[in-house]
């Protein structure tokens, strides 16, 4: 069975282009409204455990989704966005003109690419595969609720296309082939 992974509801931060990272805003009133809609969308799926990330976006998008489907998510610290560095808070097309090629090589999901100051892709995908092995271990279908980075890290981690962040969209789902006696290379 394939383990679903949901990007959270959209923060203002996100509304404005912004890299996030580790920065922790709530969700905005869009955010909310799409979390809404995931949790129409989990009962439809018989979703019957949720796993989030411990940064306040994501628990509040799977906070919403347990509320409807009365079950508690479990917060899994390596779930939690990549630690993007001296890249927080600025935004998407200012990157696009100072540093092209570094921009390029983010959005295509180079695991060699590392965050000035922040984390590598390779060190987000480890942090994923432990996370997805640890879900894979648990009741099923369960619904995992992160961030575009930690969606991009599965896809690396099952070998499938990895697009640019912004083609994730806010409170969907995405679905990879995972099985809990895959391991982390």
């Amino acid at each position: 069975m394939p383990l679903l992974l949901a990007r959270h509801g959209q923060t203002a931060d996100n509304a404005h282009g912004l890299i996030l990272g580790r920065r922790d805003p709530p969700l905005s009133e869009l955010g909310e409204e799409q979390a809404a809609g995931l949790a129409t969308k989990a009962r439809a799926r018989g979703i019957v455990a949720i796993w989030c990330s411990p940064l306040l976006r994501a628990r509040q998008t799977a906070a919403m989704v347990g509320h409807v489907l009365s079950i508690q998510p479990a917060v899994l610290d390596d779930l939690i966005e990549s630690a993007r560095g001296e890249w927080e808070g600025v935004p998407q097309t200012v990157l696009t003109v100072r540093e092209p090629d570094r921009f390029a090589a983010f959005e295509a999901g180079d695991p060699d690419f590392v965050f000035p100051g922040g984390e590598s892709i390779r060190s987000q995908v480890l942090r994923t595969r432990r996370a997805l092995t640890q879900v894979a271990t648990g009741p099923q279908p369960s619904l995992i609720i992160a961030h575009a980075g930690t969606i991009r890290a599965a896809l690396i981690a099952t070998g499938q296309p990895v697009g640019p962040e912004r083609a994730l969209i806010h409170g969907e789902t995405v679905a990879v082939a995972w099985h809990h006696d895959d391991r982390p290379n």
